[in-house]
């Protein structure tokens, strides 16, 4: 093949939408060579760990994450050659001993909270998406789904986001926005920069003649 293929970065704080973002540029292009792996798949192994202090784990911090398995990955992807993407157990915080195997596209997506801190990986990026969400929606929209899908108590997350979360954001996470190519604010909302991206991206697909 003549040519690598794209990677486009979308980061952003928790409940920014950036996943939406994500999932409504990729679901555009299902079925066409475009793939999406998701930063929270690389989570550090914490096998080694005893349960209690696998409990302490601060997953908004960048040492959180095995940056250097994600970019040997992106590599291997850009090289067109197949990985065996982690896949993390929240229920034990730490990796399964399961992997999902992951055929190479001509168009990779990568969404992280910190998909643009690691200077490395933003090298190997083409295109890197800031998703831009004022602060109350996104504790709103965090304490939604961390109550629904996860069984949270609302003193929980509001105790977890005032100790944690904003903490990290503020620290890692907004900093990041300087490196963005384009900043897209209020997520999944913003179905203009959406379309935008969609069409950005159709061009690529089109110059590699794989639509």
């Amino acid at each position: 093949m003549g040519r690598k293929p794209i990677v486009i970065g979308i980061a952003g704080g928790t409940g920014s939408g950036k996943t939406s973002v994500t999932k409504s540029i990729y679901d555009q292009f299902k079925g066409h060579s475009i793939l999406m792996i998701q930063q929270d798949s690389y989570y550090k192994d914490q096998t080694h760990l005893p349960m209690e202090e696998r409990l302490k784990t601060n997953y908004d911090h960048p040492l959180a994450f095995d940056n250097d398995l994600f970019i040997e990955h992106i590599n291997d992807l850009l090289q067109y050659k197949p990985i065996e993407k982690p896949v993390y157990d929240y229920t034990i915080h730490t990796r399964s001993e399961e992997t999902v195997m992951v055929d190479p596209k001509e168009v990779i997506i990568l969404e992280g909270i910190l998909v643009l801190e690691d200077e490395r990986l933003r090298d190997l990026m083409d295109i890197k998406i800031f998703v831009d969400t004022d602060a109350d929606i996104r504790i709103l929209r965090r304490m939604q789904r961390d109550i629904k899908e996860r069984g949270r108590t609302i003193d929980s997350v509001i105790d977890q986001y005032i100790s944690v979360v904003r903490p990290m954001h503020n620290q890692f996470c907004e900093p990041t926005k300087k490196y963005a190519d384009i900043i897209i604010p209020e997520g999944g909302q913003n179905f203009v920069a959406i379309d935008l991206m969609a069409t950005k991206i159709q061009t690529i697909l089109e110059q590699v003649s794989v639509l």
